[in-house]
């Protein structure tokens, strides 16, 4: 294969740095070229990752085109951004941790008992409790319009930063059965038939003391 060298000092590296552009004369890969750096001891490079490694922090390759051999201010204005959202990207996807150690209260401020999680809701991912767990499916449920399955990934549970679905809260994945339901049937009858006892006793003491106010 017939290849053309170019080398060249590199300015934007320490003095006696050299650029070498080797562009292919024949083959099917005929114009394309390759792109190597050489230290002021010979040493060659082939890569950014190497060349960094090498000159460590004696300069700062952050906006450094490793084709071009040029300083690029504006790449480094697009690693900076690409660095902020995935700094956003990964607050939003731990944004449950943000609930721990809140606790619910009624009006009176009362810190109201703690439900307890079925079973077979198991969490999953970082400093996660029952209680984030809870908070976390309470907004999904409030929040989503898709149905709640919890993590469907099995890789969420040992790289959580990847494979973790944001939309979903941070627990394996589950099955709701008929029994589930039925009990859940249930205590949903049990809550109404409660709240018609408690309103009926309203209902009465309100008509009571309405009558005492006439006889008055």
């Amino acid at each position: 294969m017939i290849m053309e060298r170019k080398r060249m000092d590199c300015p934007a590296l320490p003095p006696g740095w050299k650029k070498e552009e080797v562009i292919r004369k024949s083959g099917l890969s005929a114009g394309k070229s390759d792109v190597y750096y050489y230290s002021p001891t010979g040493k060659k490079f082939r890569s950014k990752p190497q060349l960094s490694r090498y000159l460590g922090n004696a300069v700062d390759l952050g906006c450094f085109d490793f084709r071009t051999g040029k300083m690029m201010p504006s790449k480094l204005q697009k690693n900076k951004q690409r660095l902020r959202n995935e700094n956003f990207n990964l607050f939003k996807l731990f944004w449950e941790k943000r609930l721990k150690g809140l606790r619910s209260s009624d009006v009176t401020e009362e810190v109201l008992r703690t439900m307890e999680l079925p079973k077979g809701l198991q969490s999953v991912g970082p400093a996660t409790t029952d209680e984030t767990l809870l908070s976390a499916i309470a907004s999904a449920l409030h929040m989503s319009s898709t149905p709640i399955t919890g993590q469907t990934s099995a890789a969420a549970e040992k790289n959580p930063a990847v494979w973790l679905n944001t939309s979903q809260p941070l627990c394996k994945a589950f099955v709701v059965t008929d029994e589930d339901i039925r009990e859940q049937e249930l205590k949903v009858h049990r809550a109404r038939k409660s709240l018609e006892e408690a309103l009926m006793v309203d209902g009465l003491a309100r008509a009571a003391e309405s009558t005492r106010d006439t006889d008055i």
